[in-house]
């Protein structure tokens, strides 16, 4: 599958487990390459997809020096996204805490940006996903806080995770683009390069 890959060097500049998992997943070649410290601000005036869009873009052109010709570099961001607001990373427990309770018994979106690109193109694409959680009380959240830690996720809980067993009601669109790579689309993308 994907014979067409063959003559790069597949790159995932994530460290993100989850997104490093689901390329495995698809039974891609891949090596990790990170850069510390890329700016992943956006300006204000973006809503929904337009913001992973532009930070996957942006974590692409800071490898723009660095890609060797031979290479295929994959970014990706994403976010969660709430009655017209953006949910990021949680700086702390107490906002991963607030972040949940804002989500608990409603229904959000979860949207990610990828980015592929080599010294002689790039294309970008995004996905998203609706979700819906049950109502969630402060015991859960505690629990969820403190046994699962999810400082470095979007909108502070992962799906696949103990919040996503007893939360998510339901979901509309790639269960997997929640945990942070629409790999089913990826798939599609890198099939027609």
């Amino acid at each position: 599958m994907l014979d067409n890959l063959k003559k790069y060097k597949i790159v995932l500049a994530s460290n993100s487990p989850r997104r490093k998992e689901l390329m495995t997943g698809l039974g891609v070649d891949y090596t990790i390459k990170t850069l510390p410290d890329v700016d992943e601000s956006y300006p204000e005036t973006f809503v929904g997809e337009e913001i992973p869009l532009y930070i996957a873009r942006r974590k692409a052109d800071a490898y723009k020096d660095l890609i060797q010709s031979d290479e295929l570099i994959i970014t990706a961001d994403t976010i969660v996204w709430l009655e017209g607001k953006v949910l990021g990373k949680p700086n702390n427990d107490e906002e991963a805490k607030e972040m949940l309770y804002c989500l608990s018994g409603k229904s959000h979106q979860v949207y990610t940006g990828v980015c592929l690109t080599t010294t002689i193109f790039q294309k970008s694409f995004s996905a998203v996903s609706e979700v819906r959680f049950a109502n969630l009380d402060e015991a859960e959240i505690d629990y969820y806080v403190s046994h699962y830690h999810p400082l470095d996720k979007a909108g502070a809980y992962g799906v696949q995770e103990w919040i996503g067993l007893v939360a998510v009601e339901q979901i509309s669109g790639s269960y997997f683009n929640v945990m942070g790579l629409p790999v089913q689309r990826l798939y599609r993308e890198l099939a027609d390069l």
